[in-house]
């Protein structure tokens, strides 16, 4: 095994050259389908249609767009002339898109006209940018955003002041291709070519800058340790702003010249269909995508024994969960963690490991990386089986955040670790445990409480079928506990119920004191949980039902 310096269009070019006519890209629901040839060459159309309108090297280049099929070739042509492709959230407001416009100095914009049941986004970019409606393009000039030149948009239609995907494309006709091979040959591994904003769970998000030699080697050891080979199929539906989407994901099938079946937008019956049409190999998914799959009513209507592994993470996931996906996917469940900052695996488990392992931890050190438990208040690494914090230094890390050395400076230490925030264990055997997170634990009356433990106990009680467990304010404690559950279909529960469940299995003060059935809960567009707007919502429901704070 080892680490590669292509570039992701040196990768993308070779699997042109040694397997052209295999299928690359498709879309099951509309039977679009791209061989590496045939997306290569669009790519480079793509390439020289941004040379056209002025983008260069280090040019700033935002996707704000669902996984549309132009979303990867806007990537790679990025990719191609050393522009930096910047990730934008699909459940941005506006307030959120002009901040990372401006934060990111970004020269064009990409987009499409807004996710079902979001905002417009044509209007909201032009609320942010009025010039565009008498402005010739590429000819723009903003007062409050001086870098934006360009915005395109991802499809047939035209906007006044935009171009559109197939204007790019015939300005990319007329480039000689000898420019996009001087552009080409300027790019170097170590280069940024993807800047993705943190989804902001606490304070304003911050742009990582990851390279290519980040982000490909992470992917690839990825599918590595999924024993990937170019005969799989990836059934795509997590979201390709996210790293888990254009890293573990893309960068797993860029590396293996896999097949990548995508889903435009997470719904879990098109997920099961392309899976039994394509017979996809593998499926990745957020906990809340596997539990939405698993109680759809037409489930048993598909034939997904085509499946042999996959990856279930971006939040803590579930032991009972995993289980049922086991048992009932055919697959063999693997997880990785980790976080943008390191491209974003830190650690993963294993296919051959053992079920308790890739249930219970999530395994090892990524090849190529060390990983250290290190005690928040000394700096020392921790002992086995002593919690501190889960910190990472190697080819992975990023190259910091974008025109903010303070914050670099902050996670990344003097001696190259990375800082994640999050509390882990390491065992015996090598592998780590995540406890929790340092912000989320919860101090009731001087005792140390993490969410996890739990979250992963309720979990087991009938009828729940999805909990989170956060801080509640207390006048007597400091903090309580607050568990808010949402219920399976049909399911009649009460808060005394719950607590009957806990008394006598765990420690009284860990008992949840407040208890909340929900319908859903707050998340960030990539599909993490945010847990610090768990705390507020409680107290608006203690308000709401005039339960007094104690």
């Amino acid at each position: 095994m080892e680490l590669y310096t292509r570039t992701l269009g040196d990768w993308l070019e070779h699997w042109a050259e040694a397997t052209p006519d295999k299928e690359y890209i498709v879309y099951s629901d509309r039977n679009l389908r791209f061989t590496w040839r045939q997306f290569n060459e669009r790519v480079d159309n793509m390439a020289k249609g941004l040379l056209a309108i002025g983008v260069k090297r280090n040019t700033h280049v935002g996707i704000w767009a669902g996984n549309v099929p132009d979303w990867l070739t806007f990537l790679y042509a990025c990719a191609k002339i050393g522009a930096v492709a910047v990730t934008v959230n699909t459940n941005y407001k506006q307030a959120e898109l002009e901040y990372l416009c401006q934060n990111s100095d970004m020269h064009t914009l990409c987009i499409v006209n807004g996710d079902r049941g979001s905002d417009d986004y044509v209007n909201m970019v032009y609320a942010m940018l009025p010039e565009l409606k008498s402005s010739q393009r590429g000819y723009l000039k903003s007062k409050r955003f001086p870098c934006m030149k360009n915005v395109i948009y991802i499809g047939q239609e035209k906007y006044r002041g935009m171009y559109n995907t197939s204007e790019i494309l015939l300005l990319g006709s007329n480039v000689e291709d000898d420019e996009l091979t001087e552009a080409k040959k300027q790019v170097d591994c170590h280069d940024t070519v993807n800047m993705q904003y943190t989804s902001g769970t606490t304070g304003f998000p911050k742009g990582v800058m990851l390279t290519h030699y980040n982000i490909s080697n992470n992917g690839f050891l990825t599918g590595e340790h999924m024993k990937f080979t170019s005969d799989d199929k990836l059934c795509v539906c997590v979201p390709l702003f996210h790293c888990f989407g254009v890293v573990l994901a893309t960068m797993n099938c860029l590396t293996h010249g896999c097949t990548q079946v995508m889903v435009e937008r997470f719904d879990p019956l098109l997920v099961l269909a392309s899976i039994h049409k394509e017979r996809c190999t593998a499926l990745y998914g957020v906990p809340t995508m596997f539990i939405a799959e698993l109680n759809h009513p037409m489930f048993d209507m598909f034939d997904l024994s085509s499946l042999r592994t996959g990856i279930m993470a971006g939040s803590l996931c579930p032991v009972e969960l995993m289980k049922k996906v086991e048992e009932k996917m055919f697959m063999k469940v693997t997880s990785v963690y980790g976080l943008t900052e390191a491209a974003p695996g830190m650690t993963a488990t294993r296919l051959d490991d053992p079920f308790d392992v890739r249930c219970n931890t999530v395994g090892r050190d990524f090849e190529f990386t060390e990983v250290r438990v290190i005690d928040p208040e000394t700096g020392e690494e921790c002992p086995i089986g002593v919690q501190g914090e889960m910190c990472n230094r190697g080819y992975n890390t990023m190259k910091g955040y974008y025109k903010n050395p303070e914050a670099t400076a902050e996670v990344i230490d003097r001696n190259g670790f990375l800082h994640s925030g999050d509390l882990g264990v390491k065992d015996k055997d090598g592998n780590y445990r995540i406890t929790g997170r340092i912000k989320d634990m919860i101090i009731r009356g001087g005792e140390n409480i993490y969410p996890r433990e739990i979250e992963e106990f309720l979990y087991q009680m009938e009828g729940i079928k999805d909990v989170q467990v956060a801080g509640i304010p207390s006048k007597k404690y400091g903090e309580a506990v607050g568990a808010f559950i949402i219920l399976h279909k049909g399911i009649e529960m009460n808060e005394f119920d719950v607590r009957e469940f806990c008394t006598g299995k765990i420690a009284r003060y860990k008992i949840p004191k407040y208890i909340f059935f929900v319908d859903e809960f707050p998340m960030t567009g990539s599909g993490k949980i945010q847990k610090f707007k768990l705390k507020d919502i409680g107290l608006e429901l203690c308000q709401k039902h005039g339960i007094e704070i104690i």
